[in-house]
């Protein structure tokens, strides 16, 4: 059984992922309201405090962080830097610093997001943030020590968000939260590194 770092664990993706990874493994979970562990990607020293409290993993994975969302000609940059400072450089900080706790051979799962390769109106934010997050994935991933992996998740609209999200993505196909639950799962217990797990 492995010990693993649920980032987010308190969303739609984050709790599905609990229940896939839960049935055999020992999860952590870390959420701004409410986990095990509580943070909070904006606050300088979050992620270090985190991982000092929980010390030693065999995975990490974050489900976590927030986008803006809005028409290009009114974003202003404090909107943008928004998703670059949650999404983006929190989930970023997850790897500089969590890859000194993880245990040889261990893992990191980050989220990205459709919108990295399929633009919707008021995603430009969103289409940046993925994109980057997909690209450090590469990089990231033939530098890595000690066998340890990276691999990103990058779900389409899931089928409970619909209700919310459903405007921005007219035509899009759905998938469930427990399907793309499985891409987190491929990325821990499969043996990948530098890849994107499209769940569309």
């Amino acid at each position: 059984m492995s010990k693993i770092l649920l980032i987010g664990a308190s969303g739609t993706i984050g709790q599905a992922v609990q229940a896939n990874l839960g049935a055999r493994h020992d999860v952590i979970t870390v959420g701004r309201n409410s986990g095990t562990y509580r943070t909070d990607f904006s606050q300088l020293g979050a992620v270090a405090h985190l991982f000092e409290a929980v010390g030693k993993v065999d995975a990490i994975v974050s489900t976590a962080g927030n986008l803006h969302f809005g028409p290009l000609t009114e974003m202003t940059a404090e909107q943008f830097n928004l998703g670059l400072q949650d999404k983006l450089l929190g989930q970023v900080q997850l790897v500089l610093i969590g890859q000194k706790y993880l245990t040889d051979g261990g893992s990191i799962t980050l989220t990205a997001g459709i919108l990295s390769i399929e633009p919707i109106r008021n995603g430009a934010n969103a289409t940046a943030v993925n994109a980057a997050i997909e690209g450090f994935v590469a990089a990231a991933a033939i530098e890595l020590p000690r066998g340890l992996r990276i691999n990103a998740v990058s779900p389409t609209i899931l089928t409970e968000s619909v209700g919310v999200y459903g405007p921005f993505f007219p035509g899009f196909d759905t998938v469930s939260a427990e399907r793309a639950a499985r891409g987190y799962q491929r990325s821990v217990e499969g043996a990948q590194t530098g890849r994107v797990y499209r769940v569309q």
